[in-house]
C-alpha cells in the first residue's frame, strides 16, 4: 500500500516541507507549520507550487511568453490608479484599514458603478444584513438589479451562491467572519482564514473571477490572521487616514500586476467615499502658519502633495518624551541627536512631538528638513513664513542630501503659489520659486526664518 504523501506549509511565511518541525526555519515562528490537505496538496501541484523532480522542466526565459492582462475600469480613477490601471480579472484582493475608514463604503460604491455596465456582482457579507447595506446602497446611489446581496458566513453557501449564477465580481465583507465546515475551528482563527483564504484563491484563478476581500486589522496596524494570507493574495492595499477627517488615503504594499508607488485619495461625503476632485491646500492652513508647524512637498506615487510637519517642544518633568505620528520615530531620535551636537540645542531635557496633518503617513527622507525647521520654530516660538516650503535628506554627518523628482516638486510649489524653498542645491532647471542652499544642517538657521 502507497504510503500517505504529507505536506507542511508554514501559516506566517509560507515555507513548505515534507516533515513537521516544532520551529519555521524561515521565519523562526513556533508551532506555525501545519500539515495541508489532499485537496490543497492537489491544487499546489496543478497550479506549479509543488511539484515532484519528474514534473519539473526549466525553460530558457526567452522561450515564455509574456502574459497580458486585460483589466476593466471600476468606475474610481484613484482606485484604477493604485491597482495600476484597472481591476484583473481573476485577481485576488485584499483591502485592510481602520474600522469605520471606509473599506465597506468604497466597495459597495464600486459595485455600484460596475453593474451600471452591466456587469454581476455578488456582495457577501457575515457582518451585515442585507436590510442594513440596502441602506448605504441607497446613500451611494449603488441599487442595481444586478448587484446580489448575500449576508451568510459560512463559506460553501457562498460558493455554492457563486456557482448558481455567472458573476464577474465578487466582494467578501470581511474574511473573518467566514467558516468552513471542513475545518473545525471558530471563525477568524488562523486555520480558517488560511482555508478560505485558498478556496477564494483557487475560485478565483479557476473562473476568471476577481474577488475583493476585506480584511480587520489589529491593534498595531497590521491585517488580523496568519501572515500567508498576505501571501497569498494577488494585491494588498491600506487605507490611511484620520476617520475625523474627510480625506482617505489608500496605499499599495503589494502588488503583482502593478506598482505599489501609488497612492489613492479619497473623499468621504455624504453620498460615499469618493474620488478627491483636487487635495491642493488640503493638508496645511493656507493663511499663516503657527509656530511649529513647517512646510514640506512629499512625493506619493507619481504625485506631488504640499503637507504641514507640526512640533510641539516643551520643557520635560521627568523622562523626556518622543513622539511621532505619520513619521518614524527612529528617525527623529536620530535629528534630536544631530540637532544637540550640531547646534548645541539642550533637547535632552525637553518633551519632542511630531504630528503629520491630514493623516499622511511619511515614508521618505525628503521631509527630514522640514521636521527640524518644525522642532526649531518651537523651541524658539517663532513663526515660519507660510510662503517657504523646507526639502532635504538630513543624514547622520549633518549634511542635507538631494531629494528625486525635485523638478517636479518646484512645478507643484509654482502651481500653489509658493514662493521660496530651502534646498540641499540650486535647482537644475530654471524655476520662478527662490531658492535658498542649506548643505549641511549649520546652515539652516540662516534660511529658517526668512
Amino acid at each position: 500500500m502507497a504510503k500517505k504523501k504529507t505536506l507542511f506549509e508554514c501559516q506566517a511565511c509560507g515555507f513548505q516541507t515534507l516533515r513537521w518541525m516544532g520551529k519555521c526555519p524561515s521565519c523562526g515562528e513556533w508551532e506555525s507549520l501545519i500539515e495541508l490537505s489532499s485537496d490543497q496538496i492537489k491544487f499546489l501541484k496543478e497550479s506549479g507550487s509543488v511539484s515532484s523532480p519528474a514534473e519539473t522542466k526549466a525553460q530558457p526565459i526567452t522561450e515564455i511568453n509574456e502574459e497580458n492582462f486585460i483589466r476593466f475600469p471600476s468606475g474610481s480613477r484613484e482606485l484604477d490608479l493604485v491597482l495600476g490601471g484597472g481591476i484583473v480579472p481573476g485577481s485576488l484582493t485584499l483591502i485592510g484599514g481602520s474600522p469605520g475608514i471606509g473599506k465597506s463604503t468604497l466597495l459597495l460604491k464600486i459595485a455600484g458603478n460596475l453593474t451600471s455596465v452591466d456587469k454581476s456582482v455578488l456582495y457577501v457579507s457575515g457582518e451585515e444584513s442585507t436590510g442594513q447595506i440596502k441602506l448605504r446602497a441607497n446613500r451611494l446611489n449603488a441599487n442595481h438589479e444586478h448587484l446580489f446581496l448575500l449576508s451568510e458566513i459560512n463559506l460553501e453557501r457562498v460558493l455554492n451562491e457563486i456557482d448558481r449564477r455567472d458573476y464577474d465580481f465578487v466582494v467578501i465583507d470581511s474574511i473573518q467572519t467566514l467558516y468552513s465546515d471542513e475545518t473545525p475551528s471558530a471563525p477568524g482563527s488562523v486555520t480558517q482564514v488560511r482555508t478560505i483564504t485558498f478556496e477564494l484563491m483557487r475560485l478565483a484563478k479557476n473562473r476568471q473571477i476577481p474577488i475583493f476581500i476585506i480584511g480587520h486589522i489589529t491593534k498595531e496596524g497590521s491585517i488580523a490572521g496568519p501572515r500567508v494570507l498576505e501571501h497569498m493574495v494577488d494585491t494588498v492595499l491600506y487605507f490611511e487616514g484620520d476617520s475625523n477627517s474627510e480625506l482617505r488615503l489608500l496605499r499599495g504594499f503589494k502588488n503583482r500586476f502593478g506598482s505599489t508607488n501609488e497612492v489613492g485619495i479619497f473623499e468621504m461625503r455624504r453620498d460615499g467615499l469618493l474620488d478627491a476632485k483636487s487635495f491642493a491646500g488640503r493638508f496645511f492652513d493656507k493663511e499663516k502658519l503657527s509656530a511649529g508647524s513647517a512646510l514640506t512637498i512629499i512625493m506619493e506615487g507619481s504625485r506631488p502633495i504640499v503637507i504641514e510637519i507640526q512640533a510641539l517642544v516643551a520643557e520635560a518633568y521627568g523622562h523626556p518624551k518622543r513622539s511621532s505620528t505619520g513619521y518614524d520615530n527612529n528617525r527623529l531620535q536620530m535629528l534630536l541627536a544631530l540637532l544637540e551636537k550640531k547646534l548645541d540645542l539642550p533637547l535632552g531635557t525637553y518633551d519632542v512631538f511630531i504630528n503629520v496633518s491630514g493623516g499622511i503617513r511619511i515614508t521618505e527622507p525628503a521631509a527630514d528638513l522640514a521636521v527640524i525647521a518644525a522642532i526649531l520654530s518651537s523651541f524658539r516660538d517663532r513663526e515660519l513664513s507660510a510662503e517657504t516650503l523646507f526639502l532635504g535628506e538630513v543624514s547622520l554627518t549633518g549634511e542635507i542630501r538631494e531629494v528625486p523628482a525635485l523638478t517636479q516638486r518646484l512645478r507643484e510649489m509654482e502651481t500653489q503659489g509658493f514662493k521660496k524653498a530651502v534646498l540641499p542645491s540650486k535647482p537644475l532647471e530654471k524655476s520662478a520659486i527662490k531658492c535658498f542652499v542649506a548643505s549641511e544642517v549649520g546652515k539652516i538657521i540662516e534660511w529658517i526664518f526668512i
